[in-house]
């Protein structure tokens, strides 16, 4: 097989080796923004990123600096600090998909840039409900009480991140049992063993209360909130999501764990 050039030569010639079919059929690694509207954007992004000398690395990095960017905008108050978190993980969401491209353009795909894509994920998804929380609390804080929403917010940070390691935990327990890799495709994943928990695997699709915890859906939901608390009060709105979000975080981090151990992915 020939060598690509340094640069493509159309935006078609660009999706054809960036966008491959394994890729975008994944199941697990595409976000559903991705698939509606992203992987559409990102290939005149990535064709001006090929024009430099920036490493897919160096996309991951900047992918990074645009989640916590994400955060630190909902601690600027009101609906500003909403709507600009909200524009910046649709950002986010867009480089993330150009990293990958420019390395499959590039032929420089490596684990040190699968890591970096974990660490971006898992700190912005971290440092979303924090700053949730701050903004709960309502800033300067001027009482002992409202360190209960910042608690809150810490809370429901560290439910949503052991949410996401479980899925990492079932490749690392695989790949230590001498198991084979799991595929990344729509309709890979078996069901839970079980008639119950098949059929309630299949009653959380039409009630995905589950998937809130991504980035996008979380500044979605803070940017709602935000409209709401125009109306409400900004605090007593932002004080109600938190509320929410971290009792439905622990019911879908047992749900998670209970449907792993009871699939196949986790069996010899």
């Amino acid at each position: 097989m020939s060598a690509l050039p340094a640069r493509p030569t159309s935006i078609a010639e660009l999706r054809r080796v960036a966008q491959p079919f394994e890729v975008r059929s994944r199941a697990n690694a595409e976000h559903w923004t991705a698939s509606l509207y992203l992987r559409r954007l990102s290939p005149y992004l990535t064709w001006l990123l090929l024009k430099t000398s920036v490493s897919a690395n160096g996309v991951t990095g900047l992918m990074i600096l645009v989640g916590w960017s994400t955060a630190l905008a909902l601690l600027v108050p009101g609906i500003t600090g909403a709507l600009l978190a909200l524009v910046l993980g649709q950002l986010q969401m867009l480089v993330d998909c150009c990293d990958g491209e420019v390395a499959r353009w590039r032929g420089t795909s490596s684990p040190a840039g699968v890591f970096l894509d974990k660490v971006g994920h898992y700190t912005t998804e971290a440092l979303i409900p924090i700053a949730l929380g701050i903004r709960a609390a309502g800033w300067p804080f001027d009482a002992p009480a409202d360190y209960l929403w910042t608690t809150l917010g810490l809370a429901l940070a560290l439910v949503i991140v052991l949410n996401k390691a479980l899925n990492d935990m079932v490749h690392v327990a695989r790949a230590n049992a001498g198991l084979a890799k799991l595929e990344d495709k729509r309709g890979a994943v078996t069901d839970p063993s079980g008639r119950l928990l098949a059929r309630l695997r299949r009653a959380a699709r039409f009630v995905p209360f589950h998937r809130l915890y991504h980035s996008v859906e979380l500044t979605m939901l803070a940017f709602v909130v935000a409209l709401i608390g125009l109306v409400v009060g900004e605090p007593i709105a932002d004080r109600v999501l938190v509320s929410l979000l971290l009792p439905l975080s622990v019911l879908a981090l047992a749900g998670h764990f209970v449907a792993i151990m009871a699939s196949k992915r986790v069996r010899s």
